[in-house]
């Protein structure tokens, strides 16, 4: 599968990156070898600060797992741990004082075999406890050999450490403990979502189902149960990214003509789904 060498370098999804790295500590580490398939990356950030700073992401289309010690972050010492579904719109986090996050970016598509009980749309726009997520169904009436249940969220086996490869090393245990089986669905998904994210050419569901030799329709159902979101809204939020990534490079984009190599029929619809996901057009970014 496409994307195993490593995590990703880019920073696509982050609003004015190099502003976000002047106010935190951001690094991205690689999982075990064996969680390597269904996850992204891990993203872990610490920062202490003088004065509040405010973060922006345009989510991508991944589930992720968040371990996070703040101020008003679950218990003070022990922190809080969340399951965070795909953000459908852009997610504005305040940080101030001191903080540390240690986070799990899973594959879009990887999410559903550590919680194969419930599609994965079942999150969406959701933020819920760890331990809710991943508790294990009530045992049958009549008691069979099943796997040992999820242990509960180690929050601050995770966070304490000073050591960041002991942190690794903690996410790495506890995703392990999950016991998440290979599922031929979620690799499918995995790769569809991967093809729509590396091939520019992908621009609309119904050519991308047409590549995948299935309806429009199954192509809908396998994203609902595995990603989260439909392929159109994938499409559209990988193009967001590019132009958004686009617009804090240079601020003399050629907007009509990236409408162009995105898709769109004419630069006014590229500014109008940027400007409703951002809250303000691309020339203001491209401005700052």
């Amino acid at each position: 599968m496409a994307g195993l060498g490593g995590p990703r370098r880019d920073t696509r999804g982050i609003v004015d990156a190099p502003e976000l790295f002047a106010h935190v500590r951001f690094r991205r580490r690689e999982p075990a070898p064996a969680l390597r398939r269904y996850l992204e990356h891990y993203w872990l950030i610490d920062w202490d600060l003088a004065q509040p700073y405010a973060s922006h992401l345009v989510p991508h289309p991944s589930v992720n797992l968040v371990f996070a010690r703040y101020p008003g972050c679950g218990d003070e010492d022990a922190g809080c741990a969340e399951v965070a579904g795909v953000g459908l719109e852009l997610f504005t986090q305040k940080l101030e004082g001191r903080g540390r996050v240690c986070g799990v970016q899973f594959r879009p598509g990887g999410f559903r075999p550590f919680a194969p009980g419930a599609p994965v749309s079942r999150w969406t726009g959701r933020r819920l406890p760890a331990t809710d997520v991943f508790a294990p169904p009530a045992p049958p009436a009549q008691p069979a050999p099943s796997a040992p249940p999820a242990p509960p969220a180690p929050s601050a086996a995770v966070l304490d450490p000073a050591a960041e490869d002991d942190r690794v090393a903690a996410l790495d245990a506890y995703l392990l403990a999950l016991g998440p089986e290979p599922d031929p669905r979620a690799d499918l998904a995995m790769a569809l979502v991967d093809l729509v994210r590396t091939d520019r050419t992908v621009l609309r569901v119904d050519g991308l189902a047409r590549a995948e030799g299935v309806s429009a329709r199954s192509l809908q159902r396998l994203f609902a149960a595995y990603v989260g979101v439909g392929p159109k809204w994938v499409i559209l939020r990988y193009r967001i990214h590019e132009a958004l990534e686009r617009a804090g490079a240079a601020p003399d984009v050629d907007w009509a003509a990236l409408a162009a190599e995105l898709g769109y029929s004419d630069q006014a619809h590229l500014v109008r789904d940027f400007t409703a996901t951002l809250g303000v057009p691309p020339t203001a970014l491209s401005a700052r």
